[in-house]
């Protein structure tokens, strides 16, 4: 399968551990050495700051990538991983 990343932003990413939607992709980390994509990045906005306008950034490692479909993106988060993770 090949895709943009105009594409990918259009899909909502969904977490298979609880059939949650965390969201939309906002933007990629890839290694410039190797052309790997490392981690997705989103605008978490379901945290209780999101009411205050404040929004939180969610990575989401590729490895946690169970499937990139016509309509969504399912990942296994059974917690959500900072940038440290």
């Amino acid at each position: 399968m090949v895709s943009t990343f105009c594409k990918l932003k259009e899909k909502a990413v969904i977490n298979v551990c609880n059939g949650k939607q965390l969201g939309f992709v906002s933007d990629l980390e890839f290694d410039t050495q190797s052309g790997r994509i490392l981690r997705l990045i989103m605008q978490n906005s379901s945290s209780f700051f999101s009411m205050f306008g404040n929004k939180n950034t969610l990575y989401i490692p590729w490895h946690c990538i169970e499937r990139i479909g016509d309509d969504a993106i399912l990942v296994r988060l059974t917690e959500l991983p900072s940038k440290n993770n």
